[in-house]
């Protein structure tokens, strides 16, 4: 009978632990700041300044071509404007990936793909509701010759700094 009442206890401080675990809270802020294309700033209401990186993309890094580009689109979007952030993940650096709900409840990742302007990263996109609809998206940017997608196929961020030839091949712009 002990046994069971422990194995019980045991049950219910798990059903209320895994989900705040597994979920970060969503939470809404102003957007303060643009790194580039895929990384924001957002302070919080208490003030505090969270680094974002946008889940699943990845956009072209500075001195690539539509570097800019991503960057303005993306600070068009949210820069000044209250956003809601969707945490995911956290990664190495210890940084938070997360969706970002722009204002009209749009996702800026699916913006900046649809828009041409940034990849779906597939070894850090996993979650397949999410990522299913930025591949789509990613298909007709390509189709429709959208952003990157007008001229030669741009170079992935994750592929270019191992290229033999060096930058060369990347159709990195001149800085």
């Amino acid at each position: 009978m002990t046994a069971m009442r422990v194995a019980i206890a045991l049950l219910l401080c798990l059903a209320i632990a895994v989900p705040a675990l597994a979920a970060p809270a969503q939470f809404t802020g102003l957007v303060i700041a643009i790194a580039n294309g895929n990384t924001i700033t957002v302070l919080t209401k208490d003030k505090q300044q969270i680094k974002i990186l946008l889940y699943g993309i990845d956009c072209p890094e500075r001195g690539h071509k539509f570097w800019s580009r991503a960057k303005q689109t993306s600070s068009d979007a949210v820069f000044g404007k209250n956003v809601t952030v969707q945490p995911m993940d956290t990664n190495r650096d210890g940084r938070t990936a997360a969706v970002v709900f722009i204002p009209g409840g749009k996702s800026l990742s699916e913006h900046l793909v649809r828009e041409g302007l940034a990849w779906v990263y597939p070894k850090y996109c996993t979650q397949e509701d999410i990522c299913a609809p930025l591949r789509r998206l990613e298909k007709a940017a390509k189709l429709q010759k959208r952003g990157m997608w007008e001229g030669k196929a741009p170079v992935p961020q994750q592929d270019w700094m191992i290229l033999p030839g060096g930058l060369e091949n990347t159709g990195r712009e001149k800085i």
